[in-house]
């Protein structure tokens, strides 16, 4: 089942997602964790109030966990995982969100880059309709 949500810049956290060795014994996964740091970390600061953090449970990179999806309309959008469920990775996470709304297609250069991203990319597709080039 699809539930519509806004199409605005967003990030597109798996709710499930469980790393090896990462049960904390509460029952609350590793996705679940991520999620309530990016959430807790946007509350922090009104810079990131115009990104939406959305739950998804599995989004099938189960390999990669934890997993999120930065998209936007007509940009590229990004798949990213092998994060920490914490703050530190939640900051880095909506510091690059910040400038990938501001782009123009989703392309953020390099030098841009919050460390706590590098090394986390997967996969990027790109919207409908277009391909990059």
């Amino acid at each position: 089942m699809l539930s519509r949500v806004d199409d605005g810049p967003a990030i597109v956290a798996c709710s499930t997602c469980r790393r090896p060795g990462g049960d904390d014994g509460t029952g609350v996964r590793d996705g679940a964790r991520l999620i309530a740091a990016l959430e807790r970390v946007r509350a922090s600061d009104p810079a990131y109030a115009g990104l939406a953090i959305q739950a998804m449970p599995c989004l099938f990179a189960c390999g990669e966990a934890c997993t999120i999806h930065l998209r936007a309309p007509d940009r590229i959008g990004y798949v990213l995982g092998r994060f920490e469920p914490d703050e530190a990775s939640a900051r880095a996470i909506l510091d690059y969100a910040l400038h990938y709304a501001a782009s123009d297609d989703g392309r953020v250069p390099f030098a841009l880059w919050p460390q706590g991203v590098k090394g986390h990319f997967i996969v990027r597709t790109p919207p409908p309709g277009f391909i990059a080039s």
